[in-house]
Order: C-alpha cells, then structure tokens, then sequence
C-alpha cells in the first residue's frame, strides 16, 4: 500500500510540474573587508566593515511559468551587517529588495520595495566601481537607490532599444504627490556599446522635488572597458550641480584593475565643487570569491563635506582604503 502510494504521489507531482514550472533559488553575498578613512586633518579611524564592494546579503528569488509566454516573478532580499551579525537597511527584514511581477513577451511590471531604473544605470553603465569600494561614484554623485511602494513597467526590446517607467506612490492621504517618486529610462545596447538615459524626481512633504538626470555610456573595447557618465542636478532649494564621470576597467588574467574621476560642479552661491579620483583592482581566487582593494581621495573646496564611504559605508575623511574578500553563492 505505501508503494502504490508513493507512486501516485509521485506521479501527481509530476503532472503538476508539467502544467506550471516553477523554481525558487537562494543566493547571495559575504563581503567583509578592512577599512582606514583618514580626513583632511589627519585624523584616521581604522575598522572592520561589511559589504565594502558589494553589500552582503541573502536572497530568494523565484519564478513560474504560467503558460502563453506569462510567468510569475518575485524577489525578497535581506542585508546584514557580516562584521556584527546585524540586519541592514536599517533593520528592515527586506531591505534591499522586495516585489512581485508579472513577465512575458509584452515586457514586465514589477510591484514593491525595488531598485530605481536612475540607480540600476549609474551602478551598471556609468560606474566602473559598480558603487562599491571607496571609488563608488555614490560618494559625489546622487543615487536615488531604492524606492516603495513602486510600480515598474519594462518594455521588450525594440530595435535595440528598451525602456523602463516607474512610479512610487507617496501614500500620503489626502495628497498623491506628496512623497511620491517618478523615474523612468532609455536603453541603446548593441553589442559592447550601452547607452541609458535616465530621469529620477522625488517629492517631498513640503512640495519640494529634488530633480536628477543622467547620461551613462559604457563600451567594452575588450582589452578594456571604458566608462562615461553625465548628471545635471536639481536639489530641494532648487540649486543647480553637475557630475561627470570617467572611468575604466581592465583585466589581466584573474586580476582587474578598475579607475575613475569625477567632479562635482556646485552651481550654487556657495560653490562648493568637489573631485574625486580613485582606483582599485580585484583578483579572481575562482567563480565566486574574490579578493578587493581600492583607494579613494577626494579634494573639497569652499566647505563641501564629502567623504570616501563604499557599497555600505557613508565614510568619515577624505581619504580612504580598503582591503577585503567577497564570496557569492
């Protein structure tokens, strides 16, 4: 009787397979390292950190198929802090990620705690520091990084071009604009070539909107990789700043080496422009570990405030290094 039982059990599992694949993978990023900020007046402070190139995390993702080329997407993914043990995100469950979506052949349309199409390109075009390490473009550049309660929408590819809107809801009764985020962005990828062209508006409580576009270009010339980026500014006060970017990679066997330099241009009275130059290398000790250093050095004028951090770390000085290990599973 528990063989017959087995077998129909087993077969009815099958047969649900064969109606709706489905899959759920756990995946994610261990990444400590050490790191030495030194600002302008010396002063150091040397510490453990975590998530120094890329944020350590623990993730699950899933998808189904639901038939007619339509399947069922979600992603819940937790930060943690690998030096104390401690949630990140300010101790949000899933503070990196959370949504649900909807993907077939007319695009995809994602809901929840997600990425803004504004980030997603100026941490996948114009940075060759992929915003970490103390060369991330994050510490002179806007990064408008995650937004809730967003719905996003993105189109197929069309002639090797696509496009992404999203929309986050302020959810402030009375108000819908009050707190609210709108974004959206232009792809042209062919072959090495991408180009992304992205607008990113937040809404206050107040009715002040901070206002960022940017224009990212990478090219992979195969000996290397070459990195451009261009962003005009709008911030509550409605003062004016701009940033540009160059930058590059370049591997060596299991080794890459990566630079950039940016400037921040503060157009306001009291401008307070900045520069940043910084460079960093990884070594490959296989598929999914990896050994990372980098250095950054930023030049403040007329009181600008900006610090060398990282993928985590908002930093302390103006000067920073890092030495560290990741692991992705």
């Amino acid at each position: 009787m528990k063989k017959v039982l087995f077998t129909l059990l087993t077969l009815g599992a099958a047969s649900t397979g064969a109606m709706a694949q489905s899959s759920v993978t756990i995946y994610g990023v261990a990444d400590a390292g050490l790191v030495f900020d030194k600002d302008a007046a010396g002063d150091r402070l040397n510490r453990v950190a975590s998530g120094v190139a890329s944020g350590s995390r623990i993730g699950f993702k899933g998808k189904e198929d639901l038939g007619g080329g339509l399947a069922a997407t979600f992603v819940l993914e937790s930060g943690f802090n690998i030096d104390t043990g401690t949630s990140g995100q300010g101790g949000l469950l899933f503070g990196r990620q959370a949504y649900v979506g909807l993907t077939g052949s007319a695009g995809a349309v994602t809901l929840g705690r997600q990425y803004s199409p504004y980030y997603l390109a100026l941490r996948d075009v114009a940075d060759p520091f992929v915003i970490g390490l103390a060369g991330t473009a994050s510490n002179l550049m806007v990064t408008n990084i995650r937004v809730d309660n967003m719905v996003q929408y993105t189109t197929p590819t069309w002639s090797k071009l696509s496009a992404d809107l999203a929309y986050g809801f302020g959810e402030v009764a009375g108000d819908n604009a009050k707190n609210r985020s709108m974004g959206g962005a232009v792809h042209y990828i062919d072959g090495p070539l991408n180009v992304t062209l992205t607008h990113h508006r937040k809404e206050n409580l107040v009715a002040q909107q901070t206002r960022n576009t940017l224009l990212a270009t990478r090219y992979d010339f195969g000996v290397l990789q070459g990195n451009f980026g261009y962003a005009d500014n709008r911030a509550l006060d409605n003062s004016k700043s701009n940033d540009i970017l160059l930058g590059f990679s370049a591997p060596f066997g299991a080794t890459k080496l990566v630079a950039s330099y940016i400037r921040h241009n503060d157009k306001s009275n009291a401008n307070r422009d900045a520069q940043q130059w910084a460079i960093g290398a990884f070594y490959a000790l296989s598929k999914r570990s990896d050994l990372y250093t980098g250095y950054g050095h930023i030049s403040n004028k007329n009181g600008a405030t900006f610090v060398v951090g990282n993928a985590t770390d908002n930093g302390t000085g103006n000067s920073g290094f890092n030495l560290g290990m990741r692991h992705t599973f």
